[in-house]
């Protein structure tokens, strides 16, 4: 038998996806749709959670439940590069910016090689396709090699719009780790995602040729939104295909 939160759910999903509810339309209240279905508080949000997880109906604090807007796909090109630029040159792209001094502690300490306690710059930022959460990252610098302009001003060499702060100088080596993995409940709030969502983490440590870590960066993405894209690079001896 199916259940009373699936036959809830089921019914706003035909709204839904026949276009009687449109993007960013607003559900009535929830206490209106549990009269409606003649359900429970409880399981009225367990319906409405089920299409939070499909990436139809997300929830506003504060302001209500709304059928959720078709979202930009995010390609995230690995290496020392950026988001698609295609995406990165959109106008309605917009990153908020929120900088920290603090000092190396715990898996910063391992992420940077440095000695617990060195000062550091941390770069909180979150990107917005419209008024959605696009991506976030927090990225630490040492405070020796924090860039000289504020984030409110950036250069256009050393910034780009998805948030992430570039040295003018590329590094010699950039280590990266990917990880799908559920959000933490500060990322499930930042990007106004369901908990029970799958997100894509990257963990990017970019050193110069000495070996001095210049950036740790720490990326997460929606995963129903992200792409991936890793490219190898081989060197071809000219000498050889020659013969």
């Amino acid at each position: 038998m199916t259940s009373r939160r699936l036959t809830v759910a089921d019914d706003l999903r035909r709204h839904i996806t026949s276009g009687r509810l449109g993007p960013g339309e607003r559900l009535p209240s929830e206490s209106a749709l549990s009269d409606r279905y003649q359900v429970s508080t409880a399981t009225l949000r367990s319906a409405l959670a089920v299409l939070q997880a499909e990436g139809l109906v997300e929830k506003i604090h504060g302001k209500g439940n709304f059928v959720r807007r078709p979202l930009r796909r995010i390609t995230y090109v690995g290496g020392w590069g950026i988001l698609d630029p295609r995406t990165a040159a959109d106008v309605d792209l917009r990153v908020t910016v929120r900088t920290a001094a603090i000092r190396a502690r715990g898996h910063l300490t391992a992420l940077l090689r440095v000695e617990d306690g060195s000062p550091l710059t941390e770069f909180l930022r979150v990107s917005h396709d419209g008024e959605v959460p696009h991506s976030l990252a927090r990225v630490y610098v040492p405070r020796d090699l924090t860039p000289p302009t504020t984030p409110t001003d950036p250069p256009r060499e050393a910034w780009v719009e998805t948030g992430i702060c570039l040295p003018s100088t590329p590094p010699a080596e950039v280590h990266e780790t990917v990880t799908a993995r559920l959000p933490t409940p500060d990322e499930a709030s930042a990007l106004r995602i369901n908990t029970a969502l799958a997100v894509l983490a990257v963990t990017r440590v970019a050193a110069d040729i000495a070996g001095r870590v210049v950036e740790a960066a720490l990326l997460v993405f929606p995963g129903d939104r992200v792409d991936a894209v890793f490219s190898t690079h081989h060197v071809i001896d000219e000498s050889q295909v020659s013969r």
